[in-house]
């Protein structure tokens, strides 16, 4: 269903990277004696995926410490006050606990307002994008003035647990296989304030966009705290076609069929993913800030991190238009339109 937006601008968007990195060799290094065993060979992880590696957070951190710190970052460049912020949403698969809601402990750390909204939503790696538009809706409607979407991904002990199942002796390829997408897990947090748009505003505007689902493929992808288990090829295939069905959308309600599409900020789970979507989509990868080979997939952060380093780097200049795509295992896309 399309999310169009006529008075919601983006007053900013904020990233912290996780401070160490951790490199696919090093990985794979842990992992010898498996794979020497299931005649897999060396190298495997880095030349499949494109990742050469991730980071991590010091340990024992918790995701809303690190989204805690993208939000001020992001307040600041905005211009916000913790005052005035009305709605606080959290994004983030990694969670401190089941409850309370990790947003309630981002904001009791910003000390936001006792009436801002609070809340966790939920959707994979989608889940920044739905955030985006649920503050939307609320700044268009006039609820509120300015919203913080905010996201922080920890892949340390997902990939700790399951680097210690695939060493064990019982480990066979299934296994190692059905796990392998874990390891390419990265770590990041992200924020974004919307705020109202007001006359004469000169601030980026979200224009919204479109999302489709196919939903008959909610078992290819599944992940706990310290698993995932997921059918990569099944999941590329099936991802790919939601894609096609959902550019399509973009082309019409967004006008992307004629329209000049400056940057392109993809969620990036590995090479052959965007360098597929890529060329189905006929997108030029030279819009595209790829940022999987250093910093692997950092699930819901992602867009908001590359859209962040892309504007840093200077690809984002007044008058580009930036879209923005993501594709969620259950399987979830959408596709938005940011307008500077």
């Amino acid at each position: 269903m399309p999310q169009i937006f006529k008075h919601v601008s983006m007053a900013s968007v904020a990233h912290i990277d996780a401070p160490l990195t951790i490199s696919s060799e090093e990985i794979e290094d842990k992992l010898t004696p498996t794979m020497e065993r299931l005649g897999i060979r060396k190298g495997l992880l880095q030349s499949l995926s494109g990742i050469k590696s991730r980071r991590f957070w010091e340990r024992d951190t918790q995701p809303s410490e690190v989204a805690t710190q993208a939000a001020q970052l992001a307040m600041e460049k905005a211009g916000i006050q913790a005052s005035q912020v009305g709605a606080l949403i959290n994004t983030s698969v990694c969670r401190d606990y089941i409850e309370p809601s990790t947003a309630c402990l981002v904001h009791g750390n910003l000390k936001l307002s006792d009436t801002c909204l609070n809340y966790d939503l939920g959707n994979a790696c989608l889940g920044f994008m739905n955030g985006m538009d649920a503050a939307a809706q609320m700044i268009e409607n006039g609820a509120i003035d300015h919203a913080l979407i905010v996201d922080g991904e920890s892949s340390r002990y997902p990939i700790a647990q399951t680097i210690e199942r695939l060493s064990d002796d019982e480990c066979t390829e299934m296994d190692f296989r059905s796990q392998f997408a874990t390891l390419t897990l990265g770590s990041g947090a992200a924020a974004m304030v919307l705020s109202r748009r007001t006359e004469g505003d000169t601030l980026p505007q979200y224009k919204g966009g479109v999302s489709c689902a196919a939903t008959e493929y909610n078992r290819i992808c599944l992940g706990q705290p310290d698993k995932m288990i997921t059918d990569t090829k099944e999941l590329l295939i099936r991802g790919l076609e939601l894609a096609a069905k959902t550019f399509a959308q973009a082309k019409e309600v967004l006008d992307w069929g004629t329209k000049m599409l400056d940057v392109l900020v993809l969620h990036q789970v590995s090479k052959v993913h965007t360098e597929q979507l890529a060329a189905l989509l006929n997108l030029d990868l030279d819009k595209v800030l790829r940022i999987y080979p250093e910093f692997g997939n950092i699930g819901p952060a992602a867009v908001p991190i590359v859209l962040s380093k892309a504007i840093e780097e200077g690809r984002v200049q007044p008058g580009s238009c930036v879209a923005l795509m993501g594709i969620g295992s259950g399987l979830n896309c959408s596709m938005a339109e940011i307008q500077f």
